[in-house]
């Protein structure tokens, strides 16, 4: 997660599902969700890393399909960097508005797949104007360019990704949703830019402390493409 300072909907009451959480989870998390996997091969790839979940949090493996949870089961739901990788982005949606009231999204943009093409990643992802955008990436000539980012993979492995910490709401975004949005399905790439001529110098929401060095920022980086 990039924008943990972003979360400030979490009431001191609420119970709190995170979906995905990596071997870090967020410090506010109840309940763990995480996809079953059936080899430790599968597992290093799911989680992008070597280093095994470890929590005292309860931790719930599921097949993927339907959240094993009853209806609104919790008050908030923290989802980081999965969105781009479910195979169906309205059913899994429509699956945390069905047992949460309100929660986090965060997942990396198209800018950042047109550099690196991240194979694990399925989805182009934009939320403005009240509703999710989405593609899959697999409906465009995307892969033709994968000789050219596979050079731009390298560039990260040997920490030349310090840009990406300098502007990074021009890669990632984080938001809080406190209702049910539309899900738009679209073929318009033009979806998935942002139109504000002033993106490039718009202040970045990351830290400063995070801004100064991007060794956190490229640290999680390198953590999802040592598998790729």
């Amino acid at each position: 997660m990039f924008y943990p300072q972003i979360i400030k909907g979490i009431n001191s009451n609420d119970k709190v599902l995170e979906i995905g959480p990596g071997n870090e989870p967020y410090y506010r998390s109840d309940v763990l969700l995480e996809l079953d996997y059936v080899s430790e091969e599968d597992r290093i790839k799911q989680f992008g890393h070597t280093n095994p979940l470890k929590s005292d949090k309860q931790i719930v493996y599921y097949d993927g399909n339907k959240f094993p949870f009853e209806n609104a089961s919790f008050d908030y739901v923290i989802c980081s960097h999965v969105l781009e990788h479910v195979p169906n982005v309205e059913f899994f949606l429509n699956e945390l508005f069905r047992v949460a009231k309100r929660g986090y999204l965060e997942y990396p943009l198209i800018t950042y797949d047109y550099l690196y093409n991240f194979e694990v990643h399925l989805n182009f992802l934009k939320y403005k104007d009240g509703k999710m955008y989405c593609m899959k990436k697999n409906e465009t000539p995307l892969h033709q360019f994968k000789p050219i980012q596979q050079f731009f993979l390298k560039t990260l492995e040997h920490n030349y990704g310090d840009f990406l910490g300098k502007i990074p709401h021009c890669f990632f975004e984080g938001f809080e949703w406190d209702k049910k949005f539309d899900i738009v399905s679209t073929k318009n790439l033009n979806d998935f830019i942002d139109s504000d001529p002033d993106l490039i110098s718009r202040e970045p929401i990351l830290q400063p402390s995070i801004l100064a060095s991007s060794k956190l920022l490229l640290k999680a980086i390198k953590n999802r493409i040592k598998n790729v």
